[in-house]
């Protein structure tokens, strides 16, 4: 009598002569060297053979322990044991079904209830209170301004962060004069001393322009109110960039429309190309008379002349600053 076949391998493991007469003999070589089939096989580990006893030639196989039917041993009367009170029997709580955990894109199972959920979604969990909490939409400067007084909007350019200049500042320079005012004088950007005070034109720049001023009969305590296009320094005084003016122009325009001033004396390039609307040289915009239109339809007359800074690297151009000055004092 054979032994039960255990559960067919993926594939007959090598034997050699001796072991093939062996399974030959007892009636199990083709069952043995027979692989199974593919949906049959099992995922487990081959075990090595065993090796069986080796046979002389002519000699009958010997009688191996496994095909002797055990003893019929009588069985003995066991004393009852006595009776156990049983728990009632608890119904298994049925395991919820899953998509096969094996895919061909190698993902885990899904669970079926979701798979099969029908109905709208659960609803989140609420999220505390801090990250709920959303930034507030930043208000464009030209509509913050739009109906400022002159104190709002020096609060305001104190607090703009409208762009990147705002990260290197130590103070924005709002502007500094009479109010009401006759002139408007606009210059560039601040410079070092300007944005260490925060006031405008208070370094050697500024001592000119006072100086200018006076041979004019003007003053900014009395005449004149002075300010910037920009009202954070640009580090290292460079040139201001264009999205720098665009976004600090909106505070200029709110000056002028609550200034009122008579006339404006634009001093550097920037200053008068951003006013005028031009990228004209100031060397063709100096000499004459323009005229800036507010919202409210008025028209102001813009006079263009030098930086005081680029007067102190070039004083020969001190002259044609003078005749500016004149050109501005001589209007009604």
């Amino acid at each position: 009598m054979t032994a039960p076949i255990a559960a067919a391998r993926p594939a007959a493991p090598r034997v050699n002569p001796l072991q093939r007469i062996w399974l030959r003999e007892i009636g199990m070589e083709r069952l043995w060297m027979r692989p199974a089939p593919a949906a049959a096989r099992p995922a487990v580990v081959p075990q090595a053979p065993v090796s069986e006893p080796v046979l002389a030639p002519g000699l009958a196989p010997a009688v191996v322990a496994r095909d002797i039917a055990p003893a019929t041993v009588p069985p003995t009367v066991a004393s009852p044991a006595p009776a156990v009170p049983q728990a009632a029997p608890v119904s298994p709580v049925p395991a919820e079904p899953m998509v096969p955990t094996t895919r061909s894109n190698g993902r885990p199972g899904i669970p079926a209830s979701i798979l099969n959920r029908t109905g709208p979604p659960p609803r989140p969990v609420p999220k505390a209170a801090e990250d709920e909490a959303v930034e507030a939409p930043r208000i464009p400067v030209a509509q913050a301004v739009k109906n400022a007084t002159l104190d709002e909007l020096r609060e305001q350019v104190v607090a703009c962060t409208a762009c990147g200049l705002c990260d290197g500042r130590r103070h924005a320079v709002f502007g500094q004069g009479a109010t009401p005012t006759r002139w408007l004088v606009v210059g560039e950007a601040p410079g070092e001393q300007e944005d260490r005070q925060g006031h405008p034109f208070v370094g050697r720049s500024g001592q000119l322009l006072d100086a200018m001023l006076a041979a004019v009969g003007m003053s900014r305590e009395t005449d004149v109110f002075i300010t910037n296009v920009i009202k954070c320094r640009p580090p290292g005084n460079r040139n201001p960039k264009p999205e720098e003016i665009a976004a600090c122009s909106p505070y200029l325009m709110r000056q002028i429309a609550l200034l009122k001033p008579e006339r404006i004396l634009v001093l550097g390039r920037f200053a008068a190309q951003t006013l005028l609307g031009t990228d004209a040289t100031i060397g063709s915009l100096r000499g004459r008379v323009h005229a800036l239109k507010t919202d409210e339809g008025v028209e102001i007359p813009v006079i263009v002349s030098y930086h005081p800074a680029y007067l102190l690297r070039s004083p020969s151009e001190k002259a044609r600053a003078w005749q500016d000055l004149k050109l501005a004092s001589r209007m009604v």
